[in-house]
């Protein structure tokens, strides 16, 4: 079932619909920092383009040693700015013409009809969002031969604590769910929050795209990751029969598809 948005999941632990952060009161048809509260919680767009902004952001981190990113905020239903809002991108949805194609070895894949200048968003990666113990079960019941929809989001908190979210595409979701592993990707991945703390998976051009490129992100999370960020974990012996070749063909591939050793045991 196709959906352009995220909805909950058949175990109903996870409501990404509903709303609970306060709107913003800003008048004006673009909201800016500092007054607006939505933009005060954590990063903004520049323009339609994230990357120069994320550039910028790694920087600062560099420099003042910060292994964090300020999280996105953009302004929600209960927000008074109008439509032509800057701070309202990934909730308008798909802009782009994308087209799923056969791949040679991969299967199925997404390429853009259309050049994708860097920094832009390209689609949301949505399905049925999922508790953690439904989630490792529907990955345990799933045969070795059968793909894996099933993306973990991992947040590290300032406070050392780690949020997840997974979404599951297998049963409902969008175009995202074609898209393919790249051990040099040109989406990155950033979670961005709208109306609640589930966040939208929300992809964007890590450079300049051609038309007829395919789009694939490292489904590790690694592009914007800094080091130690990524949980993967490196297999046990026993554990390769499990994984997955991976196909990319870039000059960095690893021979293998990302592993999370921890969704395939039990809590």
């Amino acid at each position: 079932q196709y959906s352009p948005d995220s909805v909950a999941g058949a175990d109903g632990e996870v409501d990404p619909t509903e709303v609970t952060f306060p709107g913003c009161s800003c008048r004006s048809s673009s909201c800016a920092p500092p007054a607006c509260p939505c933009l005060r919680r954590g990063h903004n767009y520049s323009g339609p383009r994230l990357e120069p902004a994320l550039q910028q952001q790694q920087q600062q981190q560099q420099q003042q040693q910060q292994p964090f990113c300020r999280p996105v905020f953009e302004c929600n239903s209960l927000c008074r700015c109008g439509e032509g809002c800057q701070n309202r991108l990934v909730q308008r949805g798909l802009r782009l013409r994308l087209q799923v194609f056969r791949t040679p070895r991969k299967g199925w894949g997404l390429r853009a009809l259309q050049p994708v200048p860097g920094g832009s968003f390209v689609c949301e990666y949505a399905g049925e969002v999922l508790g953690s113990a439904e989630a490792r079960r529907r990955i345990l019941a799933r045969a070795p031969e059968e793909p894996n929809y099933i993306l973990a989001l991992r947040e590290h908190l300032h406070d050392g604590r780690v949020m997840e979210t997974f979404v599951d595409p297998t049963r409902v979701g969008n175009v995202g769910r074609f898209l393919n592993h790249s051990c040099e990707p040109n989406l990155f991945m950033v979670p961005v929050r709208v109306d609640s703390m589930v966040p939208r998976l929300a992809l964007f051009a890590a450079t300049d795209i051609s038309a007829g490129e395919e789009l694939c992100y490292d489904y590790s999370g690694g592009f914007r990751n800094l080091p130690g960020a990524s949980r993967e974990d490196r297999p046990r012996e026993e554990e390769n029969s499990l994984r997955k070749p991976c196909y990319c063909g870039s000059r960095t591939c690893a021979s293998f598809l990302p592993w999370d050793s921890s969704l395939f045991s039990t809590p």
